[in-house]
């Protein structure tokens, strides 16, 4: 459904797999006491997607969603998939993966973000990473609780994030919060503040030579106001993530 609906706007698709998702997609029959359904069911999708995706004649990424620190096996197996396909076809098997560690401090989010990114270099492939928190819940994880401060991304907190992996690859997305959060709510209920990505570029941006240095990730997306979507385009989102939206489609064609 979400290829078709790209190729009729004639716009690219990002796929992404949860891991929740991607052991769905495997089938219940198989266990995933060690991750293995979700590596098995997020390697298939990225192959079937890979599969079909030319004969919609528009491109198309294949990402992982939300990996919290208890995940990482199901992280490692997909980078073992991808290492395999990349020796055999000179590239990866998905375009990106994300590392959730937002639950984690700071130092430690950065650090393990660090250690894999260099795995991730000489297969091309993009890191996505969280700092700050997402409320809500997605894919088993309950933010719902979680303080309001929680929610805004700090100056420092992107600084920290540039300053730890630019020198490894210029190839990582940064999922900064700014009042995110999964699912749909009622007007008033959720205060998105896009502008503060604007500000972290015009801020930070001088200190590292660019106008505009960072690439953000536009998590919670769905039931966003116009105006919302377009300020945070044009403070440097390169990913936006629509779930709640897309199901609530889906529901309407049932």
């Amino acid at each position: 459904a979400v290829l078709e609906g790209a190729a009729k706007l004639g716009m690219p698709a990002y796929i992404q797999f949860s891991e929740g998702g991607s052991a769905f997609f495997c089938g219940k029959a198989i266990a995933n006491d060690k991750k293995q359904a979700a590596i098995l069911g997020a390697c298939a999708g990225a192959h079937y997607v890979r599969m079909v995706a030319p004969a919609y004649g528009i491109p198309v990424l294949v990402h992982s969603d939300h990996c919290a620190k208890k995940l990482l096996p199901w992280f490692d197996g997909m980078l073992e998939a991808d290492e395999a396909f990349f020796k055999s076809h000179g590239e990866s098997l998905f375009t990106s993966h994300m590392l959730d560690l937002s639950e984690e401090p700071d130092v430690e989010n950065i650090d393990i973000c660090k250690k894999y990114l260099t795995r991730m270099k000489p297969l091309n492939l993009i890191l996505e990473m969280e700092i700050g928190i997402t409320g809500g819940v997605e894919d088993g994880v309950d933010n719902s609780g979680v303080s309001k401060e929680k929610l805004y991304s700090t100056p420092e907190d992107v600084f920290a994030v540039y300053e730890g992996l630019s020198p490894i690859s210029e190839k990582f997305m940064i999922a900064a919060a700014f009042g995110n959060v999964h699912g749909v709510y009622k007007p008033g209920n959720v205060k998105l503040q896009p502008e503060l990505l604007d500000s972290f570029q015009k801020n930070l941006g001088p200190k590292m030579g660019y106008e505009k240095p960072f690439f953000f990730v536009f998590h919670g997306g769905s039931g966003s106001e116009k105006s919302e979507i377009a300020t945070a385009l044009s403070a440097g989102v390169a990913k936006m993530n629509v779930d709640t939206d897309t199901q609530w489609a889906y529901w309407e064609g049932l």
